[in-house]
């Protein structure tokens, strides 16, 4: 399961998605990004962010570190935005935490090269949970410490708005063709050769299972919160088998990849 924390602190709001996350610090004195109950999208984004980030790092990507934040509204009532005191009163209880990463740079295309093996492991999973939020416009992906990090799987698993249709996801395609690593060649065969073996029932079963009760209770067409996580680990598993022979890419630029400047090879040292 998460590990539970508790915000103490309410320090900014991050305007930067749709979504509203705040900054915040917790009584563990680390400072996470908070993604609330309360917003717009519904605590449907939080189980994605849980499941993909966990899976993520169970295959060895790089993903911060996840809490299940506790929020009492009350550390909020300094904080003058009108729209911000609403998310904060309708976010009562158990939210999502993503560790902050201090100094992280967003990643640009134009100036960070990525090695086609890294590419192709990160456009594979992208594959795999459906996540059609990494494009060039809005790579959702950091540099920190020299090194990508992945964020934002909100978006992902689009199935789990109508579980009526999760079987049909298994066979379906992935476009690529506006990824932000497309012009990088990754090379997916190599990696659905390394990672499809290592996505089990079991990983799939740890992964959904770090997911919170309170975001899986009530969910029409199940019995109960583990009903649920099956049904995510089924689709996810059944997808991981032949995903890579269903990802579609652009036709590769002659020209190199651009070489990333001393200064973000470096970023957040």
């Amino acid at each position: 399961m998460l590990t539970e924390v508790t915000a103490t602190r309410y320090v900014t709001p991050m305007r930067e998605g749709g979504s509203l996350p705040g900054l915040v610090e917790a009584d563990d004195l680390t400072s996470y990004v908070m993604k609330f109950t309360g917003a717009g999208q519904g605590r449907k984004t939080l189980v994605a962010e849980v499941i993909c980030g966990r899976l993520a790092r169970r295959l060895g990507l790089r993903v911060p570190d996840l809490v299940a934040l506790d929020l009492d509204p009350v550390i909020g009532l300094g904080e003058p935005d009108p729209e911000v005191q609403e998310l904060l009163k309708a976010s009562g209880g158990t939210n999502l935490g993503t560790r902050f990463l201090p100094r992280a740079l967003g990643f640009d295309p134009l100036a960070y090269t990525v090695d086609p093996l890294e590419a192709g492991r990160i456009v594979w999973f992208d594959a795999l949970i459906n996540n059609v939020d990494r494009s060039w416009r809005n790579p959702n992906m950091l540099v920190w410490h020299g090194e990508l990090w992945l964020i934002d799987h909100g978006a992902s698993m689009i199935w789990h708005h109508n579980w009526r249709g999760a079987p049909a996801w298994a066979g379906k395609a992935y476009d690529a063709t506006d990824h932000a690593l497309a012009p990088y060649g990754p090379d997916i065969a190599a990696a659905a050769a390394e990672l499809a073996p290592r996505v089990t029932p079991e990983l799939l079963a740890e992964a959904a299972a770090d997911v919170p009760d309170v975001w899986l209770v009530d969910e029409p067409g199940f019995d109960d919160p583990d009903a649920v996580r099956r049904a995510y680990a089924d689709t996810l598993l059944e997808r991981a088998a032949t995903i890579h022979e269903r990802v579609t890419l652009p036709e590769r630029d002659a020209t190199p990849n651009r070489r990333a400047p001393g200064w973000i090879q470096g970023a957040g040292r």
